[in-house]
């Protein structure tokens, strides 16, 4: 039985036909908005700060927001992932100081505190995805402080809305990444993270250098998450629940409800496959199709022998979907799911 479903940081109006403009007024509210540094750096000090308290003050309503909408949807679907740039330049060398200000940090204190015991009140399961360059297992020195900083300030809006207080009460993911691999992991959670930083944070496989059996080493450090379509560009398997490695991954999260991603490759990409049968990586490879194209997410969870396997995990974890269409395609996965969907008429 499927427990949850979820989404990534932005959402879409149902109706995407509607005039770009208004689809901006209506999506607006919930979505967060951001800023450059070579923006900032062309105005005043006193424009840019003025800009950085509006974003602010936008942002975290748009949280509030998006908590409320996810609230009010089926409890299966009450997950969703929150966007990184709700404090823009955060950890930017030139503004940082910005988000130390006395001011600044009250009011962020004093208003993220009640989104965060709004979706306890409404539980939904919040998290965080640090992108890319937060790479705790670099080589380089000062790429480690920076994806420190980075994770830190994460954490900075998990603790203000009351979570990291307990082991996994808030999931925040990054990728292995790194040529120190999982040592370097190890060094950073153990050795530099703050309690809240090593209550929430995850580290999931990627499709290229560090896969399922990278992640196992780091079972006793953290919790783990399964990527699925990772999994699947990298070893060309469709891994299972009964999987001993999924277990042991599962292991990790010691009595906490675990979380999958799933994903699958773009409609566009493999646009006269059938939508009923699982695609073959090696056969697709033969055919001259690229793992960096494949490894691309799509619109929709189009694929509905793809879904069938990713909704086998339900019984054992929380699945957050990563697609294009954000709360549009986790809404068709739940459809379908429940056997709302005319399959036919989608595929």
């Amino acid at each position: 039985m499927v427990r949850r479903i979820g989404f990534a940081c932005k959402y879409m109006h149902p109706d995407q036909t509607q005039k770009k403009k208004l689809l901006e007024e209506i999506q607006r509210p919930l979505n967060t908005r951001s800023t450059t540094v070579q923006w900032l750096n062309r105005q005043t000090k006193e424009v840019a700060e003025q800009r950085l308290w509006d974003i602010m003050e936008h942002n975290i309503k748009s949280y509030g927001n998006l908590i409320e909408y996810v609230g009010s949807l089926p409890n299966e679907l009450r997950m969703v992932r929150l966007g990184s740039d709700v404090l823009p330049v955060y950890t930017e060398p030139t503004w940082s100081y910005y988000w130390r200000k006395p001011d600044v940090r009250a009011y962020c204190e004093k208003h993220f505190a009640p989104i965060g015991a709004r979706a306890r009140e409404l539980d939904v399961r919040l998290s965080m995805h640090p992108g890319q360059f937060t790479v705790l297992a670099s080589d380089n020195p000062d790429i480690v402080e920076r994806s420190i900083e980075e994770f830190e300030y994460h954490v900075d809006c998990i603790r203000w809305m009351g979570y990291g207080q307990s082991f996994q009460d808030f999931k925040c993911n990054i990728h292995i990444s790194g040529r120190q691999g999982p040592a370097g992991i190890k060094h950073a959670v153990n050795t530099r993270l703050s309690p809240e930083a090593r209550n929430t944070i995850t580290i999931e496989n990627d499709e290229n250098k560090w896969g399922i059996e990278a992640s196992l080493e780091l079972v006793d450090t953290c919790a783990l998450v399964l990527d699925i379509h990772h999994h699947w560009v990298r070893e060309a398997e469709y891994i299972l629940p009964s999987d001993d490695r999924y277990l042991r991954l599962m292991d990790s999260w010691r009595g906490v409800r675990p979380v999958i991603h799933y994903s699958v490759s773009r409609e566009d990409i493999l646009i006269d496959h059938n939508p009923f049968t699982l695609p073959n990586m090696e056969n697709l490879i033969e055919q001259g199709y690229k793992k960096q194209k494949l490894r691309a997410h799509s619109d929709f969870m189009w694929n509905w022998a793809v879904n069938d396997w990713a909704l086998s995990f339900g019984d054992t974890a929380d699945i957050m979907v990563e697609s294009k269409a954000k709360n549009l395609a986790s809404i068709n996965l739940y459809k379908y799911y429940k056997g709302e969907h005319n399959v036919e008429k989608v595929a």
